[in-house]
């Protein structure tokens, strides 16, 4: 079993369009339904996704939730609700008893620089509350404020998505940043996903040798051991740095040499011990 755990769906085709992408970008913009998304997993093993919104609209939640009733490929949703909106408690209440919505994440603000001084930590504690996952990044200023809200709310389950924002060229990652991921590891609710893994590489297109990102992962799995790494491709935004195919095919040699139970967990297990997924 294969659960991909990033993956983002929309339709320009639609008659109120989309916020993202934008028009010019002629890779992205493009429909990317369940059944284009299916076109590119099953053929590699795929099994399931977890969708993750990728618009601000909310009603687009909602939209994606009718999708998935239709269709059993999807296995999760992680909307897109953000915080230190007066009504943001209402939005997750809306959509938080729908099984297939399992998390929030948000984009496009250091809303972390703004805990002290905003509904942010309150917000969060709805999310905690509600028993959602927190996908997330944060940069090198946010650092401090993310963690000190994983300590003011310990019971908080999050995702980094994006392996972080590390930049990947062949070699280990830069000390400073090993830190900051074994100290994020020193949390037990707290995941990492191995996604974006080809458009963090600094030689574009992105390799398809399992060498020259073995030392990242390596690291990442000395940071957070076999039972908190998840896969995700960031599809289709990963083709930007090259094919689905060649996304998956780089984890998957890479773990091909062990053993099957950590495999497992890598592409399904762990995953569905954060987010909480049911096959369909």
């Amino acid at each position: 079993m294969i659960i991909d755990t990033h993956v983002h769906l929309y339709d320009p085709m639609r008659p109120q369009g989309v916020p993202w992408p934008d028009p010019e970008n002629k890779l992205l913009y493009r429909s990317t339904l369940p059944v284009h998304a299916k076109a590119q997993g099953v053929p590699e093993g795929v099994t399931g996704i977890v969708v993750v919104e990728a618009t601000d609209w909310v009603d687009d939640n909602q939209w994606m939730l009718d999708l998935a009733e239709e269709e059993p490929f999807i296995v999760g949703l992680v909307g897109r609700l953000d915080p230190c909106r007066d009504d943001f408690a209402h939005q997750v209440q809306r959509f938080v008893n729908n099984p297939i919505f399992q998390g929030i994440r948000f984009r496009g603000k250091p809303y972390y620089l703004e805990s002290d001084s905003s509904s942010f930590m309150t917000d969060m504690e709805t999310v905690m509350k509600q028993d959602l996952v927190l996908d997330t990044m944060f940069s090198e200023e946010e650092t401090e404020n993310f963690f000190a809200m994983l300590d003011r709310l310990p019971d908080l389950r999050v995702m980094i998505e994006h392996i972080a924002g590390v930049k990947v060229d062949g070699n280990m990652p830069d000390s400073k940043w090993i830190d900051t991921m074994s100290r994020a590891a020193s949390y037990p609710n707290v995941y990492l996903k191995v996604s974006a893994l080809m458009e963090n590489s600094t030689i574009q297109p992105a390799p398809a040798d399992v060498a020259f990102y073995a030392p990242t992962i390596d690291t990442l799995r000395d940071c957070f051991g076999d039972d908190r790494l998840v896969y995700g491709s960031n599809w289709p935004v990963c083709e930007r740095a090259g094919t689905y195919a060649r996304c998956i095919e780089i984890v998957r040699s890479y773990y091909d040499d062990k053993d099957e139970s950590i495999r497992n967990k890598f592409f399904a297990e762990n995953s569905q011990a954060l987010y909480r997924w049911n096959p369909r």
